[in-house]
């Protein structure tokens, strides 16, 4: 039996489409781009911020300048502290798949690519009951995902080794990263990409309910 599960965050454990869609809408507005419909950033999240920016800032002539993607990022992240949970919530399910892990003794974290800070105040405020052994998002000290160096880090940091751990993730970026890490995947149909694009990549486990995953432990 697997010792540690490691989740992706964004359209893993928590539904947070609208509110980052929103916050990136504001900052485009802000700053004169034009906004996007909100789910179309399903197709725009997954490998931090800084690159759904760079997806989000339609230039017809061109790309947009430094100093441009400066402000957006800025502006996105002053809305985003005050509105990240505006309308962000657990999947179904979540809450109490953590709980039968807490029952099972198996530990739990989160490894994903939004900035640290909010992965660690959204876990701590959706979550206040279910201790993670570690929440970490995009840190300076790491490459973002699915560079496999941060979770391997993390499980070094916890004392599990690669064969301990199962990862879970909703899109190509967790299967990436989990190949890279060689540590055994688990993805998940209800996320923000579809279940297509996890077997092109490709998974061998997809879970349809929260409860899917105790079935890989």
């Amino acid at each position: 039996m697997k010792k540690i599960c490691v989740f992706d965050l964004d359209g893993t454990l928590v539904n947070s489409l609208y509110d980052l869609a929103d916050a990136m809408n504001y900052a485009l507005v802000k700053n004169g781009f034009e906004p996007h419909e909100r789910e179309k950033y399903r197709f725009m999240v997954g490998n931090g911020i800084s690159s759904l920016a760079d997806r989000a800032m339609v230039i017809p002539k061109g790309m947009a300048t430094d100093e441009q993607k400066k402000q957006v990022l800025a502006d996105f992240n002053e809305y985003y502290t005050k509105h990240s949970l505006d309308k962000t919530v657990p999947y179904d399910g979540i809450t109490e798949l953590l709980t039968k892990l807490d029952e099972l003794s198996i530990k739990y974290a989160i490894m994903s690519n939004k900035p640290d800070k909010f992965t660690k105040s959204i876990a701590a405020k959706l979550f206040p009951d279910n201790k993670f052994a570690a929440a970490w998002g995009q840190r300076p000290d790491f490459e973002r995902k699915p560079c496999p160096d941060a979770l391997l880090a993390m499980l070094a940091e916890l004392g599990f080794d690669k064969s301990d751990c199962l990862y879970i993730g909703d899109s190509n970026v967790d299967v990436q990263t989990a190949k890279n890490a060689e540590i055994d995947f688990c993805g998940v149909n209800w996320g923000f990409r579809p279940e297509s694009e996890l077997i092109a990549e490709g998974a061998k486990f997809i879970a349809k309910t929260a409860d899917d995953i105790l079935t890989r432990l």
